[in-house]
Order: C-alpha cells, then sequence, then structure tokens
C-alpha cells in the first residue's frame, strides 16, 4: 500500500512564500509523474505544476515565474516551492503520484492535502 504525506502548509501573507513536500512510502517500484493539484471552495480541482522522473515539468498558467516544483528521486519526495504568493492561491494542496508497485500494476495514488492560506 503507498501512502502520500503532504507538509508544509499554512497561513502566509500576500507576497510572502511557502514550501510545500510530499513524501511517498510503501510497496512502490518506481513513480512516473508527480505533481501538485490545489482545489479551493468551490472550484474544481485543477493542476498546479507536475515534474517526471527525467525532470520534465509542467506548470499551471496561473503560476509560470512564481512557484517551482522539484523531485528528490531517492526519497521518493516532491516538492512546491511558491513565492510570490496571492489571496487566489488560497486551495487545498494535494500531491498526487502515478507509479508503478510493481512491473505490471500501475497506480495513481493521492494525499490527504495540506492548507494553504493567503491572506493579510
Amino acid at each position: 500500500q503507498v501512502q502520500l504525506v503532504e507538509s508544509g502548509g499554512g497561513l502566509v501573507q500576500p507576497g510572502g512564500s511557502l514550501r510545500l513536500s510530499c513524501a511517498a512510502s510503501g510497496s512502490i517500484l518506481s513513480i512516473n509523474v508527480m505533481g501538485w493539484y490545489r482545489q479551493a471552495p468551490g472550484k474544481e480541482r485543477e493542476l498546479v505544476a507536475a515534474v517526471t522522473s527525467s525532470g520534465n515539468t509542467n506548470y499551471a498558467d496561473s503560476v509560470k515565474g512564481r512557484f517551482t516544483i522539484s523531485r528528490d528521486n531517492a526519497k521518493n519526495t516532491v516538492y512546491l516551492q511558491m513565492n510570490s504568493l496571492k489571496p487566489e492561491d488560497t486551495a487545498v494542496y494535494i500531491c498526487n503520484a502515478d507509479l508503478y508497485v510493481s512491473s505490471w500494476y500501475r497506480d495513481n495514488c493521492w494525499g490527504q492535502g495540506t492548507q494553504v492560506t493567503v491572506s493579510s
């Protein structure tokens, strides 16, 4: 069984920074893509950023130039550095991993989410 555990959320003022972490543990053979999604009240879940095992990244237009995603493959951990935060970034940030448990069994896993609130 695979678990994703996020940390690093909290309350920050506009213009501030936060760094989120998500560690995957359990029976993992390899992880293809790790990413961060977010969901604000009354809105659909949206992709924020994703990174492949080779380091290729993808960002939502709304966070380009402000957020940076990275991963440590040896630790099965993904990070999201968020700078110049805006009130509209307020949401629950949820980690996702597309991974192989074995050579024939592929799974897609979600974390529980961590709250990020940007407010003065």
